[in-house]
């Protein structure tokens, strides 16, 4: 029996590349980057450096063009160093980002696309 620790999730996720930023509370450092997956949940990025677990941060989704970008509070909860052999010098880190305070309307929103993306993967 394989190890699905990964995959226990409360909400489904989608392989769904949309444009993000991550902003640390503190203001210190601003990542533009594309998620890895997302979830009406949370969001996992790659980030050229690694965040804290809990740390809090700003973040701004670009889910679909011609809909407004979605501005919503997360929480770093888990972050995982990339191995990239060929690229040795270039340190990057999985990151799983949990939403704090993502609207109602928002998170409908991102179940949809969801919904959408999975029934064409069926």
């Amino acid at each position: 029996m394989g190890w699905s620790g990964m995959d226990r999730r409360k909400f489904p996720r989608a392989n769904y590349k949309c444009l993000v930023t991550v902003r640390r509370k503190d203001g210190v450092q601003t990542f533009t980057t594309q998620t890895e997956n997302i979830g009406a949940g949370g969001v996992c990025v790659i980030l050229p450096e690694r965040l804290d677990i809990f740390s809090n941060v700003d973040i701004i989704l670009t889910l679909v063009d011609g809909i407004a970008p979605i501005k919503t509070n997360g929480t770093v909860v888990w972050t995982v160093k990339s191995c990239q052999p060929k690229k040795a010098k270039a340190n990057c880190y999985d990151t799983g980002i949990e939403f704090v305070d993502l609207s109602k309307e928002h998170s409908v929103l991102i179940e949809k696309i969801i919904k959408e993306l999975t029934s064409k993967d069926s």
